[in-house]
């Protein structure tokens, strides 16, 4: 008897460059749990629509991301990699949950305050209802698990608050979904070490998993960091061995961690064996992008025959819906 693999669902947003802390976040979780798990990675092309962003870039974005997922690792006969925006499924059932979805919910998600703090003069009504579509996202395909970090689980709370509150109204038929905690370290600004690493606060505050040797080279050696002597790690100190730890040897991060003990810690010295180690750990992922870029044409195959594998679920899930809630 074979037995059915569990389900599990996640996505990226289309925005720009990924940093580590993407990777570290969820590309990394991704490429392991294809093999243990029937995985659904899409790219949230709708959810990035609510920020302020250039029509003109969106398509190049898409390509990038979808560039990213394959370069790391994600491969399409393991996992199925799609394009939200090709399953617009998704848009109806949101809709429908819109309509069980108390407003008071909504409100008090910390990821919407946050959002419309750093965009004053675009706080639109997706930015509001971000988290419902989120939730259709899931839904649609019942899954068993959705990987997240720790910032994401209050949105997985309200997904399961969906499922109750259809569940009640309209019978049984969607179940609640398990978050797969992430154990991702806080990666900090480069710039401003008492701040998440973010590619909107600017080039100088992070590092793209694309970004050439050199580049990485040149923002590290102007990251904040400390004079060495302090009674206890400066943030800008400690961000840069947490990601010695991920990216560098045992031996290297052991090395630095005696020097911080011995307060003679050469921040210069840890920048460059630093540099060093995020270029040697994504020289392969630059190599197959760069391979991968000049195959267009293989790309947007993939992506299609994703939405291919995705829609007929997603539909078939709406349809059951729809005669649920009576229209």
């Amino acid at each position: 008897m074979v037995t059915k693999k569990q389900t599990v669902l996640s996505g990226t947003q289309p925005t720009g460059a990924l940093h580590i802390g993407n990777y570290l976040g969820s590309l990394k979780k991704f490429v392991e749990i294809q093999n243990q798990y029937q995985c659904y990675f899409f790219l949230a092309t709708y959810h990035s629509i609510t920020g302020d962003y250039n029509p003109q870039e969106k398509k190049q974005q898409i390509f990038d991301l979808a560039l990213d997922y394959l370069a790391t690792g994600l491969n399409p006969e393991k996992c199925v990699i799609f394009n939200q925006a090709d399953v617009p499924e998704c848009t109806e059932l949101a809709w429908i949950f819109n309509t069980i979805t108390p407003l008071s919910e909504l409100e008090r998600m910390t990821q919407f305050k946050d959002k419309a703090a750093k965009q004053t003069k675009n706080i639109n009504a997706g930015l509001l209802n971000y988290p419902i579509l989120q939730a259709a996202d899931i839904l649609l395909y019942h899954p068993d698990f959705v990987p997240v970090g720790q910032d994401q689980l209050q949105h997985l709370e309200l997904t399961n608050n969906i499922v109750r509150w259809f569940n009640n109204k309209f019978g049984q038929y969607f179940k609640p979904v398990k978050p797969i905690l992430t154990k991702m370290p806080k990666v900090m600004s480069l710039a401003e070490p008492d701040k998440k690493m973010s590619k909107s606060a600017g080039p100088k505050h992070y590092i793209a998993i694309n970004d050439e040797p050199e580049i990485i080279k040149e923002k590290l050696a102007k990251a904040v960091t400390g004079t060495g002597q302090e009674n206890h790690l400066p943030p800008g100190g400690l961000n840069l061995l947490i990601l010695l730890e991920e990216f560098g040897t045992k031996e290297e991060t052991t090395y630095f961690q005696k020097q911080l003990k011995n307060k003679n810690i050469k921040y210069s010295e840890l920048k460059q064996t630093l540099a060093q180690a995020i270029s040697q750990y994504f020289a392969d992922f630059r190599e197959k992008r760069k391979k991968l870029a000049q195959k267009p044409q293989d790309i947007e195959k993939i992506l299609k025959n994703g939405a291919d594998q995705a829609r007929p679920i997603a539909q078939k899930t709406l349809k059951e819906v729809k005669k649920l809630v009576g229209v």
